[in-house]
């Protein structure tokens, strides 16, 4: 299995429509962030199945190092002083 990419270093913000299903690249390699786009074919790494469980704005994991995946859990921070 490949280890993720680093997409970014900020979290993605994305409005979510309660009851929608959304599929988070864990890759780090989709064009579509933070969304899959099948860019993981080979790597080892499927995208992250979420369903909004309420409508509003939703935090998406973009440096893919996240314990909460799809979520941002701030990771990043830390990353980014390395």
């Amino acid at each position: 299995m490949s280890k993720p990419q680093i997409a970014s270093l900020s979290p993605y913000a994305v409005e979510v429509e309660k009851g929608q299903e959304y599929f988070w690249c864990r890759c780090g390699r989709s064009d579509r962030q933070p969304f899959c786009d099948g860019s993981h074919r080979g790597s080892g790494l499927e995208p992250a199945r979420y369903q909004a469980d309420r409508s509003g704005t939703v935090w998406f994991c973009g440096c893919k190092q996240t314990a909460n995946a799809p979520l941002c859990d701030g990771t990043h921070k830390r990353l980014g002083e390395e």
